[in-house]
């Protein structure tokens, strides 16, 4: 077993390729240690908990979210367009795992796992916040707050029918979500 200097990337990237193979309720950290061989106090100095792997895996979305809204060509974009680009490249980061990320998800939706819903509510606030940002959004007050609460359904109804529908061509899937972000009073906020 190696003193080991691991990084908190590949213990996350070793817990994904685990997780393919087993699933994630089946995946346990000393595995993960195993497979880099390691001692489990190699992981813990990056991850506190199970739950921490999947913020990370989470963290990562959201940064090729904030990379796609560096792109030069995105401020051109419409403001749907550009919600669009951002949320696609959003799940685009995830689709190597899909299913272990619907896993992730159910896991946190156990009963007995309030803390991790809590938390899921959060994380659910951060990435919508740092989608509006990466889109450059500028409305304010009551504009800004519905906004916020439409996108967050845009983003939950679209993450959940991307998980449920893996052989979904993916020109449909953003034909969907193209319809989420061209209707109702979502395209008003939008066009301010």
């Amino acid at each position: 077993m190696k003193t080991a200097n691991v990084s908190a990337q590949q213990i996350l990237d070793s817990a994904l390729q685990l997780a393919d193979a087993c699933g994630w309720e089946r995946l346990h950290l000393f595995d993960v240690a195993a497979q880099l061989d390691v001692g489990l106090d190699a992981i813990a100095s990056h991850y506190r908990d199970k739950d921490q792997l999947v913020e990370a895996w989470f963290d990562r979305a959201d940064q090729a979210l904030l990379a796609r809204g560096k792109a030069a060509d995105l401020p051109t974009l419409e403001p749907a367009k550009r919600l669009e680009e951002l949320l696609m490249a959003w799940l685009d980061s995830l689709a190597a795992h899909r299913a272990v990320t619907g896993q992730m998800l159910l896991y946190k939706l156990e009963p007995a796992h309030i803390h991790l819903q809590i938390l899921g509510l959060l994380r659910i606030s951060r990435t919508v916040q740092w989608w509006r940002e990466a889109a450059q959004r500028q409305s304010l007050h009551l504009s800004r707050i519905a906004e916020e609460s439409l996108l967050s359904g845009v983003y939950l109804r679209s993450f959940i029918h991307w998980l449920r529908h893996p052989e979904e061509d993916p020109a449909e899937f953003r034909a969907l979500l193209r319809r989420q972000l061209r209707c109702g009073p979502l395209i008003v906020l939008l066009r301010r």
